[in-house]
């Protein structure tokens, strides 16, 4: 397994320090890869947000409910698999 980006690490770090079950945007990862130009980093979240879906580690959710990357469209919000 390749090293994880560094928005994949904050994915998991963000995840970590929150509750079993709790979810967390993916604004919030960007944020932490790039406090200033976070919008700039949305790319790499969403990226991480992928792999890390492959990987088992994390699901994405719409509305509560679990989706696949594929089937996104609009805002979500990641959470631990």
């Amino acid at each position: 397994m390749s090293p994880r980006s560094p928005a994949a690490n904050a994915i998991l770090s963000l995840l970590a320090e929150r509750d079993e079950g709790r979810t967390i945007c993916p604004s919030e990862a960007a944020r932490m890869v790039d406090a200033a130009g976070w919008r700039d980093a949305m790319p790499q979240a969403h990226a991480a947000a992928r792999e890390l879906v492959a990987e088992g580690a994390v699901v994405l959710t719409q509305g509560g409910d679990v989706v696949a990357p594929d089937a996104v469209v609009g805002a979500y919000r990641i959470r631990k698999a």
